[in-house]
C-alpha cells in the first residue's frame, strides 16, 4: 500500500469529505497499514456475528465492529483473525477488545483494537450487521471506506486511492 493518512488528510480534510478518528486504538496485527471498504458490526459482548463476518469474502474490505468500548471480554482471538485472514479481509477496527495478541500481531491482516484482556465473549447470535456506527468521534457507514496506518484512521465516503 502506498498511502500515508496524513497525506490523505493534507488533500482532503479541508474540503470536508473525510473524518479521522479519535487517537484511541492500539495497533496489534501484522500489518500497520490497511484500507478498504467498510462492512460493521454492531454487538455488545457477542462475538458470534464477528464469526460469521470473517467466514465472508473480506477482499478489498475494513470489518468495523462496535463492541460498545466494552472492556469486559475480547471481541476478536486468534481462531477468527486467522479466519479473516484466509477470506481476504483487509483489517478489523475494534471499538472493543482482541485476545491472542501475540498470534495476531504474527498474522497478515490490520488490526486496531483498544486493547487486550484473556476474557472471550458470549456467543448468543446477538448484534446487527451493515448498520451505521459510531465511536472515535465518527461515524462508520458501510459501504464507505477505512483508511489505517501508523498515524490513525480516517474515513471517506468514496475510495481516495
Amino acid at each position: 500500500m502506498t498511502f500515508k493518512t496524513a497525506d490523505l488528510c493534507d488533500d482532503h480534510y479541508d474540503n470536508g469529505t473525510i473524518q479521522v478518528c479519535e487517537p484511541i486504538f492500539g495497533d496489534f496485527g501484522g500489518r500497520n497499514k490497511f484500507s478498504g471498504a467498510i462492512h460493521t458490526i454492531h454487538c455488545f459482548e457477542d462475538n458470534s456475528l464477528v464469526r460469521e463476518a470473517v467466514a465472508m469474502d473480506g477482499k478489498g474490505k475494513v470489518l468495523v465492529i462496535d463492541g460498545g468500548g466494552s472492556l469486559r471480554c475480547a471481541m476478536l482471538g486468534d481462531l477468527l483473525a486467522a479466519k479473516a485472514v484466509s477470506n481476504g479481509w483487509e483489517g478489523v477496527i475494534i471499538h472493543g477488545l482482541i485476545r491472542d495478541s501475540a498470534d495476531i500481531e504474527a498474522m497478515d491482516l490490520g488490526v486496531k483494537a483498544l486493547g487486550t484482556l484473556p476474557l472471550k465473549s458470549v456467543k448468543n447470535n446477538k448484534g446487527t450487521h451493515n448498520v451505521e456506527v459510531g465511536f472515535a468521534g465518527v461515524r462508520f457507514t458501510p459501504g464507505s471506506f477505512a483508511y489505517a496506518d501508523e498515524d490513525g484512521i480516517i474515513l471517506s465516503p468514496t475510495a481516495l486511492i
